[in-house]
């Protein structure tokens, strides 16, 4: 959100939305640290006096949810618009998307921030904190607290909750090929320095389907959640990631008592 333009990207928004049926599920954050110093800048966008990057796209958030709503954004000129006078919404306008907004949170508290405007929760397999316990009950910590701020706010409809994870089943030689050192690298948490901050990294799930269903029902942050992303080697193509999913369904789904819809 450091680089939007809020106003003219609840127009896209609306409008995606109400191409789809209504089916957009939005996710936006501040935005990960990058290699730009500044970048957005470049596009027109600084923080104000005070402010810092997570302030401005805070701001711009803001500015952004207000718009989706209806709210006026921009003063009418009676010349121009049949003599209507007082803020004039953007449009299109598609109800209902204000409810289907995520928010990107690293930390335990800005999903408490994010519960208390009404915000649903996405949270990764990175967040910019450590206790010293395991990633996924450092999330599920996360998301519980999310839940009890959501509550105190009074919000009249349920939340919604989703983790990410990266899910490699490994079935024949060319699943083998690609993952089989990545099961004993990525097979556990990372503790790292980012932005300034400590972090902790989500391990990978990496194996036979079997052993994948075991860990991931194990999983206190995945159980705690509504929806669970997967993430997937993107460079190795269409075809093969559809195969990869088609495993997941098939082989590791069923096993966690998930069911088609």
């Amino acid at each position: 959100m450091r680089y939007e333009n809020p106003l003219y990207m609840a127009e896209e928004a609306a409008a995606a939305d109400l191409i789809s049926g209504g089916r957009l599920q939005l996710g936006i954050s501040r935005g990960s640290p990058e290699p730009a110093r500044n970048g957005a800048s470049a596009f027109g966008y600084r923080p104000e006096p005070g402010e810092t990057d997570a302030d401005m796209a805070r701001r711009h958030t803001a500015a952004f949810r207000q718009a989706i709503t209806g709210a006026g954004v921009a003063q009418a000129d009676p010349r121009y618009a049949g003599g209507a006078t007082g803020l004039l919404p953007v449009q299109p306008q598609s109800p209902g998307l204000a409810d289907r907004i995520w928010w990107g949170a690293g930390s335990r508290k800005t999903a408490v921030w994010a519960a208390e405007l009404g915000m649903n929760l996405m949270s990764s397999t990175l967040l910019t904190e450590d206790t010293g316990v395991p990633f996924h009950e450092l999330q599920a910590e996360q998301i519980q607290l999310f839940r009890e701020a959501w509550a105190a706010a009074g919000h009249t409809r349920p939340p919604r909750v989703s983790v990410s994870r990266s899910v490699l089943p490994i079935v024949d030689d060319e699943d083998s090929y690609y993952f089989a050192g990545s099961a004993l690298r990525d097979g556990r948490d990372q503790v790292g320095v980012i932005d300034g901050f400590t972090a902790r990294f989500g391990k990978s799930y990496v194996g036979a389907p079997d052993l994948l269903a075991e860990q991931l029902a194990a999983d206190t942050a995945v159980q705690a959640a509504d929806t669970l992303l997967l993430t997937v080697p993107n460079q190795l193509g269409v075809e093969y990631n559809s195969k990869l999913l088609g495993t997941i369904v098939e082989h590791v789904a069923p096993a966690l008592g998930w069911r088609r819809r």
